[in-house]
């Protein structure tokens, strides 16, 4: 019997466990496979009046999912409030994601979901990662630089060369050989994830119009041009460097299985403009299929019965199917 999925409810005070139950409630008509909730389970009844039932292994969640929310217990997350996160609720969140990551790992969980958690919360507990994204890749034993995020939607993938750091800072940051391992393991995640033989990536200029051959930037000359052949040597379908601002439209994403963009917003705009309710956050490079809908803890809407489940049903699909593909890969 394939394992269940293992979904960290991020922080208690956030949407996380919202979404979660929304997600179970609709298992029948969105066709979800089994999943575990990981963290207080008082976090979901304070926010949802459905049922729950509290497990201690991921192997009992199959046969009571069809009547009840599974759910496997951390620490005590303390008061918690829907709206307002506090130091409690942070710990909690880490533990949550530290066991989910842990079952999949020992492969008691096929794959893991990562709720939404408040990094401002968790860095004033001591958590030294910029994200969980990079904590995941450190329980897997993955260099943090070889760890690529990458966000889906129904028609469009994203890969973020740079992600969160300052937009001054992306071109010091911007190197060949960064481009190039980013775009490897795209490629590597797509086939592994999504079964693409032979996936298809388009890069995104640097600079406006894609520099104008060098008139408005050299930065796809010097920089993206190298790697894109860098890696057509190596066998992989790149080409580019292409304007930005025509990258997106339908005809062009009809072209690619991924556009790889250089920092945040020019990936994240475009995919949130297309798919905000559907994103889907999943990490390549892992040993592991981690996911995470591609929203934050919208702690305004925590507890107002507001929140909308889509991403995290989204989340739920993708790592269902990723876990999938590599099963059948490795039979």
């Amino acid at each position: 019997m394939t394992p269940p999925l293992a979904i960290s409810m991020g922080d208690p005070a956030g949407i996380g466990p919202e979404v979660i139950a929304k997600a179970w409630a609709r298992r029948e008509t969105e066709r979800l496979p089994p999943f575990v909730a990981v963290g207080d389970p008082r976090a979901i009844e304070r926010v949802w009046r459905g049922p729950i039932a509290r497990i201690d292994t991921p192997g009992e969640a199959a046969a009571i999912f069809d009547g009840a929310l599974p759910v496997m217990a951390v620490t005590d997350a303390g008061d918690i409030t829907p709206g307002h996160p506090d130091p409690a609720g942070a710990i909690c969140a880490l533990q949550s994601l530290e066991m989910a990551v842990g079952l999949t790992r020992s492969g008691a969980a096929a794959a893991v979901v990562t709720g939404p958690v408040a990094k401002a919360q968790l860095y004033a507990i001591g958590f030294t990662h910029p994200g969980q994204t990079e904590f995941v890749a450190e329980r897997c034993g993955v260099a943090a630089e070889n760890a690529v995020m990458m966000l889906a939607g129904p028609t469009l993938r994203v890969v973020p060369v740079t992600t969160h750091v300052p937009l001054a800072a992306v071109r010091d940051l911007l190197t060949i050989d960064l481009v190039v391992n980013k775009a490897r393991a795209a490629a590597r995640g797509l086939t592994r994830n999504f079964a693409i033989e032979r996936p298809r990536l388009a890069f995104a200029g640097f600079n406006p119009h894609a520099g104008e051959a060098g008139a408005l930037g050299r930065e796809e000359i010097e920089i993206l041009m190298p790697a894109i052949h860098a890696l057509q040597a190596d066998g992989i379908d790149a080409v580019g460097p292409f304007a930005a601002d025509t990258m997106f439209h339908g005809r062009a994403r009809g072209g690619y299985d991924v556009a790889i963009c250089c920092y945040h917003d020019q990936a994240l705009i475009p995919l949130k403009t297309l798919h905000f309710d559907e994103g889907v956050n999943m990490t390549l490079g892992l040993p592991i299929v981690r996911t995470s809908p591609d929203h934050g803890t919208a702690f305004d809407l925590a507890g107002t019965d507001r929140a909308e489940p889509g991403a995290m049903i989204a989340a739920i699909r993708l790592a269902a199917e990723a876990a999938a593909h590599r099963a059948e890969a490795a039979a």
